[in-house]
């Protein structure tokens, strides 16, 4: 079962601002995809939040794109910021990349970001949205949230 972003955030708004949040603080952020052999490959990538939907756009013909392509797993992981504080939390999302090939929306979203073109466009179907924050610098506290379910909270000291 997979999410777009509106789905996550009509779901659990206070999360879904919480993580949105998170991402809008930096512009750079870790994108984990499956090479062709199966293990893991990081790359930077800026995440979009628009329309209701959340956008991996990249370099044409990149290797990250080749992977969603041949596979469409991934997980992303917002950028924790310079020190240690990690204001908000540590965020990430995992799910599944669909390419983008009707002209219209990728042409749309091309005139609101401006981004180099070619381009590949991929929105994201959520599987899993995890925070991870610490209270008080006694409680690691994990939020988790998956389609279909409210967020389960786990405390550990």
């Amino acid at each position: 079962m997979a999410a777009n972003w509106d789905t996550f955030a009509t779901a659990e708004p206070d999360l879904a601002r919480t993580v949105e949040d998170r991402f809008r603080a930096f512009t750079h952020h870790v994108l984990a995809t499956l090479r062709k052999d199966g293990s893991p490959r990081t790359s930077g990538i800026e995440a979009d939040f628009r329309d209701g939907e959340l956008w991996l756009g990249m370099m044409w013909d990149s290797l990250k794109a080749r992977d969603l392509r041949r596979d469409p797993r991934f997980a992303l992981q917002a950028n924790p910021g310079e020190g240690t504080s990690m204001g908000g939390g540590d965020v990430r999302i995992a799910g599944r990349a669909v390419e983008v090939s009707d002209p219209a929306v990728k042409g749309a979203y091309v005139k609101e970001v401006e981004p180099p073109e070619p381009l590949h466009l991929f929105r994201t179907e959520l599987t899993e949205v995890v925070r991870t924050y610490v209270v008080d610098e006694r409680y690691l506290v994990v939020q988790v949230w998956r389609p279909g379910a409210p967020v389960r909270t786990l405390k550990r000291t």
